[in-house]
């Protein structure tokens, strides 16, 4: 049995799960969300808990037994909570400005770099710091990548956009004779 997959998801008060034909419908205060509803798994929702089970043991049966469980849990903590992920932009001269769903960034490049965010993101702008939030955990975590491609962080002096967490591996310059 999945380790993942056999784990009830607690529904709080204020959360609806409409489980159809193809596609599981999770509202919540924040918005709705839609998750795929994958072939050889059944949702069942009862006494404030759902439940994902697989229809037999087969290989790709057992892959989507923890796929639908995790899918299915994200929208839950996305309608209630919400996710982000924080970037931090480094580097002599780069400036970040905007917020919202458009953000206009210095990188070093010889015009300003423009970002516009997609449907359901917001970003969010203090000092030198990006902070993308929304409902959609994957959506969150490709547009913060799209951010970070705009100008990696380079690994002598560290300039570029990183992840808050992220800890660069630096190397050491050329020295001199």
């Amino acid at each position: 049995m999945s380790r993942i997959g056999k784990l009830p998801i607690q529904v709080p008060s204020g959360v609806t799960i409409t489980v159809g034909d193809d596609t599981i419908t999770v509202v919540g205060p924040k918005g709705q969300l839609e998750v795929p509803k994958l072939s050889n798994t059944t949702v069942v929702v009862e006494d404030g808990a759902a439940k994902v089970s697989r229809k037999d043991d087969e290989d790709v049966s057992r892959a989507q037994h923890g796929l639908q469980r995790a899918l299915l849990n994200n929208a839950v903590t996305g309608v209630t909570k919400g996710f982000e992920k924080k970037l931090e932009v480094n580097g002599v001269g780069f400036r970040v400005n905007g917020g919202g769903q458009a953000i206009e960034m210095s990188l070093g490049f010889s015009h300003p770099v423009k970002y516009q965010a997609p449907q359901g993101i917001n970003l969010t702008v203090e000092k030198m710091n990006i902070t993308v939030s929304g409902i959609d955990k994957q959506l969150v975590g490709q547009t913060a990548a799209e951010i970070r491609s705009l100008k990696k962080p380079e690994p002598y002096k560290g300039k570029g956009i990183k992840y808050a967490d992220e800890v660069l591996l630096r190397k050491a310059g050329k020295t001199g004779k």
